[in-house]
């Protein structure tokens, strides 16, 4: 068979060939490249796991009147919006939705073909397109992170199904313009789904969600992988416009997407709790500031907190030599910038997610260089 897709390398694993610089450190690698986070979730999120008693049936699939309700007063306590829980659907995690999203929403508008996301991002965006039949555009960033809006062709703005917008973003931790954005699809006729995974991880003001302007033609998508420490379960919801919201929820029950039963549970154990969010976020912060300026005093280079998330992005020029180099000296991996564009081909992405511990162990290695 020829002319068929072809997938491209997995962005993470060209990072395999780095793995043997690190690993020649007795305490072994310590991974900087990826946001998998490593704090354990709250013991009530365990117990839920553990004692539902709702691994016998088949769950939900649009997520159950807990979870969804509990999604309802988190958006509530943390942005004084009101959705109603049936405005709102669960996901296997956010990644699936992200990649499935424009395959539904071309079923439902076959005349219209084009997904338009940051130009630096989150890759996912640009391959659900791809694996949907669809152009992936990129749109260009403001010099505050923004997306530029009036850089969109008119053409492309015709016969776009779904623009994203992220933020705080993956990987440069901008805050988007969630209004002007939202104003822009409305008048455009054209989906606004924000990727909101990292809001509760807002440095710069108060967490933003595109909702506050109301509910039609948007979708927000939020995560518990990042704010609870529960990658590894897979669950999150998306929420906004009534119509596409039901479309969505319809559609994915024909395809079996249901989060499994006790992982509801869990993800209602951990919506309804604030406290453990707070002191998230004052680990990432202090690892943020931590990592800066370990980095920064080994290289050189010019490393600013970020408004939101907990990555370092920052130039470095040659990104593959300076990661190469990080391997070497520290025994750390990090992410070359060009796996979320071509536009972030001279920068590196730094995930501040190892503890506290394995940052001062990065440090003492890197002021070994010197001695």
């Amino acid at each position: 068979m020829t002319g068929g897709f072809v997938p491209p390398p997995y962005p993470y694993d060209r990072l395999d060939r780095l793995h043997p610089l690190a690993e020649r450190f007795d305490e072994g690698i310590i991974d900087l490249s990826i946001g998998t986070p490593v704090d354990a979730p709250i013991d009530a999120v365990v117990a839920a796991l553990s004692h539902s008693g709702s691994e016998r049936g088949y769950p939900p699939s649009i997520g159950s009147a807990a979870l969804r309700n509990s999604a309802s007063r988190w958006m509530h306590r943390r942005f004084g919006v009101e959705v109603p829980a049936t405005q709102i659907g669960a996901v296997i995690g956010t990644k699936e939705f992200v990649g499935t999203l424009p395959q539904w929403l071309r079923l439902r508008r076959p005349d219209r073909d084009t997904v338009l996301y940051p130009a630096i991002s989150y890759p996912t965006y640009a391959m659900g397109a791809t694996l949907a039949g669809c152009r992936p555009v990129a749109v260009s960033c403001r010099s505050s992170g923004a997306l530029d809006l009036d850089s969109i062709d008119p053409d492309d703005a015709a016969r776009a199904l779904v623009l994203w917008s992220n933020s705080p973003s993956n990987p440069t931790g901008a805050l988007d313009d969630l209004d002007a954005v939202a104003e822009w699809g409305r008048a455009h006729d054209v989906l606004v789904a924000s990727d909101e995974c990292y809001a509760e991880f807002t440095w710069s003001g108060a967490p933003r969600t595109v909702l506050v302007g109301g509910t039609d033609n948007v979708i927000a998508v939020h995560s518990l992988s990042k704010r609870s420490n529960l990658a590894g379960v897979r669950v999150g919801f998306y929420a906004g416009d009534a119509d596409i919201v039901g479309y969505l929820q319809e559609v994915r029950k024909h395809v079996g997407m249901m989060v499994p039963g006790p992982v509801q549970a869990a993800g209602v154990a951990a919506l309804d709790d604030d406290v453990h969010v707070d002191e998230q976020r004052r680990r990432y912060r202090r690892r943020l500031a931590r990592l800066a300026e370990v980095l920064r005093d080994w290289s050189g280079c010019d490393i600013s907190l970020p408004d939101g998330g907990f990555y370092l992005w920052f130039r470095v020029g040659d990104a593959w030599a300076f990661a190469e180099r990080l391997a070497a000296d520290g025994g750390a991996l990090v992410s070359p910038g060009e796996f979320y564009g071509a536009a972030g081909f001279e920068y590196v992405r730094v995930a501040a997610v190892q503890p506290d511990e394995s940052v001062e162990v990065l440090a003492r290695r890197l002021r070994s260089i010197d001695e």
